[in-house]
């Protein structure tokens, strides 16, 4: 590394910003401009800047234009690391930000190691989290329209006294209404047609998710994650597909970080001052364990749709899932017991399942594969 040269990346859609910074502390730092945002002037910048022999490490933000530059530039055989712009050293006191000022700052801050990269998926199980997190959006748009048709109906009276709401009794309910005028009529048909046309979207992406599943190479990690009392199908993709490689974790506490399931702190002197959790990290994740917590109200029991499920795993992961259910369920009743919000208490337990999954999910991708 004592020749190497360190290339920020500053992307945008249709430009990209490029700074040079010469190894040592006291190397130059070079603003060169900007090019197009497109494979062949990035072919060229490499050609130009490998012409005096050094190695070139490029660094970019993590954003909305993907790993594209990153694969590339790796193909080409150059170092490419995508650093989280969450964790970029900023000065409080700087008030100016531009192109130019954004791309100097990562090569002199990746020069002095002072960026984190992130973990960047293969093509393949970027394609598995696309779909992932179409299947969010979806949801969302379903609850939308459920609150929408809800609305509707508390404005004028219409009130279902029994049961929950959006089961089969519920549905039945709504096929009996009737409005006097004509137009109130047809914004009640229209709100359940949306209703249904999203729910209806939501099955067809769940299915596609799971007709891809046997043919994703983290498909074992996927059926291993099940072991765990609150995460079926659907849940465990969503994790394995956001968190990728878990042996990057070295220990679970870096793990529930990642989550966001940490609780923040700010502290000064002899003050202390602890926070809620610090909701940092991935978003898809975390909703999908603290559903999962939930399952831990009740007493520890393999029902009758793990059975199956969980019968062609190893007994290791199988010991794990146990494991879990026994301590999980315990502290669930304990912390209740003294008195916590249920929210509060849902989350504690959410964290402590990425424990026994980052335990389950090292142990599966840590086995040789069968050649």
């Amino acid at each position: 590394m004592e020749h190497t040269r360190f290339v920020g990346l500053d992307i945008h859609k249709e430009r990209i910003s490029i700074a040079v910074a010469e190894n040592g502390r006291s190397g130059s730092v070079e603003y060169l401009g900007e090019i197009a945002n497109d494979p062949d002037a990035i072919s060229k910048l490499c050609d130009r800047l490998g012409k005096s022999g050094k190695p070139l490490v490029f660094c970019y933000e993590a954003g909305p234009c993907g790993y594209g530059v990153h694969r590339q530039l790796t193909r080409l055989g150059h170092r490419c690391d995508v650093v989280a712009p969450s964790l970029i050293p900023k000065k409080p006191g700087d008030r100016v930000k531009t192109n130019r000022r954004d791309a100097t700052m990562l090569a002199r801050l990746h020069r002095a190691g002072e960026l984190t990269p992130v973990w960047v998926p293969d093509a393949d199980h970027e394609a598995m989290r696309d779909m992932i997190r179409l299947r969010s959006v979806v949801r969302q748009v379903v609850t939308r329209a459920r609150q929408h048709l809800q609305g509707f109906l508390l404005r004028h009276g219409r009130k279902h006294e029994r049961g929950t709401a959006w089961r089969m009794a519920f549905r039945r309910w709504l096929s009996t209404l009737a409005f006097e005028h004509p137009a109130q009529q047809i914004a009640f048909q229209d709100y359940v047609d949306a209703v249904m046309d999203a729910e209806r979207r939501l099955q067809q992406v769940e299915g596609q998710i799971l007709s891809l599943l046997p043919e994703w190479n983290q498909r074992p990690v996927v059926d291993a994650l099940q072991a765990m009392r609150g995460i079926a199908l659907i849940n465990a993709v969503v994790l394995v597909a956001e968190v990728g490689d878990f042996t990057r974790f070295s220990n679970p506490r870096q793990l529930m970080a990642y989550f966001g399931l940490v609780p923040g702190e700010r502290s000064s002197g002899e003050t202390i001052r602890r926070c809620g959790i610090t909701k940092t990290g991935n978003t898809h994740a975390r909703r999908a364990l603290v559903e999962g917590a939930w399952a831990y109200r009740m007493r520890p029991r393999i029902g009758r749709h793990k059975v199956d499920r969980i019968e062609a795993l190893p007994k290791v992961v199988r010991d794990i899932g146990w494991k879990a259910q026994v301590r999980l369920c315990t502290r669930y009743r304990r912390l209740s017991a003294r008195g916590k919000n249920a929210n509060v208490v849902n989350v504690a337990i959410a964290r402590e399942m990425v424990g026994f999954i980052w335990s389950i999910a090292c142990t599966v991708q840590s086995t040789p594969k069968a050649a």
